[in-house]
């Protein structure tokens, strides 16, 4: 973020936490890792019809790559680009492990409830994912694979998945600019594989600013030929919805 880019909001999500908000066309959303060790899952939908949601298959396939990093984009089920990877400290972002549940949670934590934990009681990604859709009128079947942002899980010879302690340190940054307005929602609570012996409590802070002006040179413009061509199905979608031939557009309130 340059120094003329204003922030035109910030707040620090708190660990087991979860939230969503709707981020337009052009601005960009910087994740933080405070602390170091956080868990950030995220999933993204298109806000003007919700059946439109990232999609982690084809977002993998078309970049021909296992993981995420910098210079890669996030693809919708329709083939369009929600948001492009403009900065990734970490150089790792897990796309295939998903969120814990209740169950996962419980058998490797403790149970416990907020009645009588309140603030520090153990939720779980699957459950904090659910309660947030639902502010929009999704459910169950509308929760697809999510980002993990700031967690790492390479694979062995075997197949093996293994999980990286280590991988994202305090003041970690990862950039996410919008390329469609976009319904963000997101979760701390800790990845499936964390093996702390402790439930991990790690906050992240949510930044968000204007987008600078995409150049040709752009490196996730560039990253393969396939996002050049996410790229014009984006420009498409918004000069007719532009052009009001888009009839599903409800209102939302924008960040």
């Amino acid at each position: 973020m340059s120094a003329k880019q204003e922030v035109i909001f910030s707040d620090t999500l708190p660990g087991a936490a979860h939230w969503s908000m709707v981020v337009p066309k052009g601005r960009t959303v910087r994740f933080k890792d405070l602390e170091g060790g956080a868990n950030l899952s995220v999933l993204f939908y298109n806000p003007a019809n919700p059946l439109e949601r990232y999609n982690a298959p084809d977002t993998l396939k078309c970049q021909h790559t296992f993981k995420l990093t910098e210079g890669n984009c996030l693809y919708s089920d329709m083939g369009r680009i929600f948001c492009s990877i403009v900065r990734d400290d970490t150089g790792w972002i897990d796309t295939v492990c998903g969120v814990a549940n209740k169950k996962k949670v419980s058998d490797k934590w403790g149970e416990r409830d907020y009645q009588t934990e309140r603030n520090q009681w153990k939720q779980n990604g699957y459950d904090a994912l659910l309660v947030e859709v639902a502010k929009y009128g999704l459910g169950k079947r509308d929760l697809a694979a999510n980002l993990n942002l700031f967690s790492k899980v390479s694979t062995d010879e075997a197949g093996n998945l293994n999980y990286d302690p280590q991988h994202s340190k305090a003041d970690d940054c990862i950039e996410l600019r919008f390329e469609m307005d976009t319904l963000v929602v997101m979760t701390t609570c800790p990845h499936p594989l964390n093996p702390a012996e402790a439930y991990p409590y790690q906050p992240v802070e949510v930044t968000v600013f204007e987008s600078e002006p995409m150049l040709e040179n752009d490196t996730c413009l560039n990253h393969r030929d396939e996002n050049a061509r996410g790229f014009e199905n984006n420009r498409r979608y918004t000069t007719s919805t532009q052009q009001g031939f888009d009839t599903s557009s409800h209102h939302h309130h924008h960040c």
